[in-house]
């Protein structure tokens, strides 16, 4: 019994003869009852009875062709799952990100990515560095936007972007007046910071420390995007990621550079030792492109 036996029958059931099945095939007439018999020996039943003049599957017949009905399922299954994977990857994308990221930034890359692969199922997470790079070892995402207090090692990682923070307030702030932030002004100014273990908020403290200026912590969250949500309508000033920025466009909320800079430091991580698959690279490219409008955008601010 092979392949070529089973396409046969499969022919000759779903056309109701030998002489279409020919056709489906594109080989003869005779070529098809040649299989067929072949198939029959190697059953040992029949698969079909002449009544007058059709082909017509007596019960044997009819329970074998369940099965090989279903095997040619499965293999037209199998063509699906090739083409969804030529042209669309493994069809199936998951990608997490830091909270910053995951505010505008990664939320426009996947709608742009979404235009080009409508088919592709995308599950996105926003969560802690530490978990991204954990999720990225046991194969949860395929690609993560992470800060780089996240552990890199055991995954392969590429810097996706060096970002200056700023000083979020109110309009009303007296900082306000001011175009540039600097240590000196910030000295015991109530400030909302991210919390401790973050690279970004550790390098600003030594900045502050070595101008000899003294930080005075009131809220300190994990999240940049809270950071000026609690600036929007409290006294103190925030210390942010320029990522969330377009997500308070339509606020009174203003931000000013710090002075001198201090940045925020995100890389992309891939699972180690896999070569990236299609869906990552277009994924990956649309990342950078909003990046670089998203650059130029805060710039402007």
């Amino acid at each position: 019994m092979n392949f070529r036996q089973l396409e046969a029958y499969n022919a000759v059931m779903i056309s109701g003869s030998t002489v279409r099945a020919a056709e489906l095939m594109g080989i003869t007439q005779p070529a098809v009852s040649r299989l067929i018999a072949e198939l029959e020996n190697a059953t040992r039943f029949p698969l079909f009875d002449r009544v007058r003049g059709r082909l017509v599957p007596p019960p044997e017949g009819q329970l074998f062709f369940r099965d090989v009905e279903s095997s040619f399922k499965g293999l037209d299954r199998l063509r699906t799952s090739a083409a969804n994977i030529r042209d669309y990857g493994a069809g199936t994308l998951k990608v997490a990100s830091l909270a910053a990221g995951g505010a505008v930034l990664v939320p426009e890359a996947i709608r742009h990515f979404r235009e080009r692969h409508p088919k592709v199922r995308i599950t996105f997470h926003i969560t802690w560095s530490a978990a991204i790079r954990n999720g990225i070892t046991d194969g949860l995402y395929d690609l993560g936007l992470a800060a780089d207090e996240a552990d890199r090692s055991g995954v392969d990682s590429q810097l996706f972007g060096n970002f200056p923070a700023l000083v979020a307030m109110p309009p009303d702030h007296p900082l306000a007046r001011h175009q540039r932030i600097t240590p000196q002004l910030l000295h015991r100014q109530p400030l909302i910071g991210l919390v401790p273990e973050d690279r970004a908020r550790q390098r600003f403290d030594h900045v502050m420390a070595e101008a000899g200026a003294e930080t005075f912590y009131v809220i300190e969250t994990p999240s940049a995007g809270t950071v000026c949500s609690l600036a929007l309508s409290g006294d103190a000033v925030g210390i942010t990621n320029p990522m969330v920025i377009p997500a308070f466009r339509d606020t009174e909320l203003i931000f000013r550079p710090f002075d001198p800079s201090v940045m925020f430091r995100a890389y992309l991580l891939y699972p180690a030792n896999r070569q990236k698959s299609q869906l990552v690279r277009d994924f990956t490219g649309c990342l950078f492109e909003l990046r670089n409008r998203f650059k130029a955008f805060t710039s402007r601010e």
